[in-house]
């Protein structure tokens, strides 16, 4: 079985009504990359201004879990700065209340903020109380896009990953995904940085030492950083099939996801092994969201 990590159902504003991507459409795309449970993660720019998208929102989300409760795996979203733009805001109740409706997680994270700012630090604290992973995008840097800021080598990562150990963090996008390798640098840390990896970097030394850090192998990033270097990424996948988790970040109905193939057949030809495989591609997202 696979079961998907991350996925939305996504209106930008420049499409077409004819582009829409509808539960229907979403649904075709799971069957035909035979896809049987899947995290829908609600986004948009009501949940985080960054964003430049019309609203998948929770209810959204929620809606579809009810019609689908065997296969949509329901995620809540809260931005950090929400309810008093405080570092003391009580997230409690809001957080309990999704959990009580199936929610089994709070993502995409997107708001454009330091890692360790203080509101975000909170947000963190409160979902571990309540057991929900944090599936977070990585930007980089401040402004220009979307996503938690953090400099080389995810000294602020780190130190949520200190702070928060009740909470557990998954990992997405650019800036988290090009420390695959260590000899990353700031010219080219936030983007697709391709070729052999020269070093294991700082994402293999912080999973080594904090239990707390899973990665999201979906879209570009996630893809890309496992097959720059395929020796090194068929390495990387066994050695760190406990904190792994199968994803496209499909969200358009014209999108591929190379990622389905080159994992089945990474188990098909023996480069890794069907432990690892089973483990990335199910057992740890049954593991950590409690299914």
């Amino acid at each position: 079985m696979l079961i998907d990590i991350h996925t939305h159902i996504v209106r930008m504003w420049e499409e077409k009504p004819e582009d829409l991507f509808t539960t229907g459409r979403f649904l075709k795309v799971m069957d035909k990359l035979g896809i049987e449970k899947f995290v829908l993660l609600p986004v948009g720019m009501g949940i985080s201004p960054e964003i430049r998208a019309f609203n998948f929102t929770i209810e959204d989300v929620l809606k579809i879990y009810k019609r689908y409760p065997d296969r949509a795996i329901p995620f809540c979203n809260v931005d950090p700065r929400s309810g008093s733009n405080s570092d003391k805001t009580d997230f409690s109740w809001i957080l309990n209340h999704y959990k009580d409706l199936g929610c089994k997680g709070l993502g995409e994270l997107t708001a454009n903020m330091n890692f360790d700012d203080p509101m975000c630090m909170n947000l963190y604290r409160h979902c571990g109380k309540v057991g929900f992973p944090v599936l977070f995008h990585m930007y980089g840097k401040l402004g220009g896009s979307y996503g938690l800021a953090d400099e080389l080598h995810l000294p602020r990562l780190e130190r949520a990953l200190i702070e928060c150990p009740e909470t557990v963090f998954i990992g997405h996008a650019f800036a988290f995904w090009s420390e695959i390798d260590g000899g990353i640098t700031d010219e080219n840390r936030i983007g697709y940085p391709r070729g052999k990896i020269s070093s294991p970097g700082r994402i293999c030394e912080l999973m080594k030492k904090y239990p707390n850090l899973y990665g999201d192998l979906s879209a570009g990033s996630g893809y890309i950083a496992i097959t720059r270097d395929m020796e090194f990424g068929y390495w990387f996948l066994e050695e760190f099939q406990d904190r792994l988790l199968f994803g496209t970040d499909i969200c358009h109905y014209r999108q591929t996801a190379e990622i389905v193939p080159y994992i089945h057949d990474a188990v098909k030809n023996k480069h890794i092994s069907k432990n690892a495989y089973e483990k990335i591609t199910e057992k740890n997202a049954r593991r950590i969201l409690n299914l």
